[in-house]
């Protein structure tokens, strides 16, 4: 019940924020709620993260479906057991889900989080993407921090001990 839950906060919240973002903002439009770091400026991304493979909607459709499908599928075979790995199962659904909402609908993927520090900056980015990207970090942690499973007994038969 646990992803199930996560996945429809993230899908409703990653809406709720780009349909407020394409009603309240011009397109490339900015607004610095902390000059100098950070900004809500609304990008159409028609590409995945930072704009590569521009112009490959269907294609990238495709694949955030693929891997929506994979993921609940087989993820009693690639997510180990535990409570942070079925919040991780649910940030990457919802935030594929989201991402692909958009895709389908309108053609691109609605993006407005923009940090920038100096002369540096970061591609703007939204809620769906920083699940994905959450969720991926907590499976990685969770997997390297997870404790070793007990080995298994030696087989009567196994070479390491001979049959009576």
């Amino acid at each position: 019940m646990t992803p199930l839950l996560v996945a429809l906060c993230v899908i409703l919240l990653d809406q709720a924020a780009k349909e407020w973002v394409r009603g309240a903002f011009a397109l490339h439009e900015s607004v610095p709620l902390i000059p100098g770091f950070f900004s809500l400026t609304y990008i159409r991304n028609t590409g995945a993260a930072w704009g590569m493979f521009s112009g490959q909607n269907l294609a990238l459709s495709l694949l955030a479906f693929a891997m929506l499908v994979a993921l609940v599928l087989f993820r009693r075979k690639i997510l180990p057991p535990g409570k942070p790995h079925r919040v991780a199962l649910g940030l990457l659904c919802g935030g594929i889900v989201g991402n692909l909402f958009d895709r389908l609908r309108l053609d691109y993927v609605v993006d407005y989080l923009d940090f920038h520090f100096r002369t540096s900056h970061f591609p703007a980015f939204n809620v769906a993407d920083a699940s994905i990207c959450v969720g991926v970090g907590i499976y990685i942690l969770g997997t390297l921090l997870a404790k070793p499973p007990a080995p298994l007994p030696p087989c009567w038969n196994s070479p390491e001990k001979p049959a009576p």
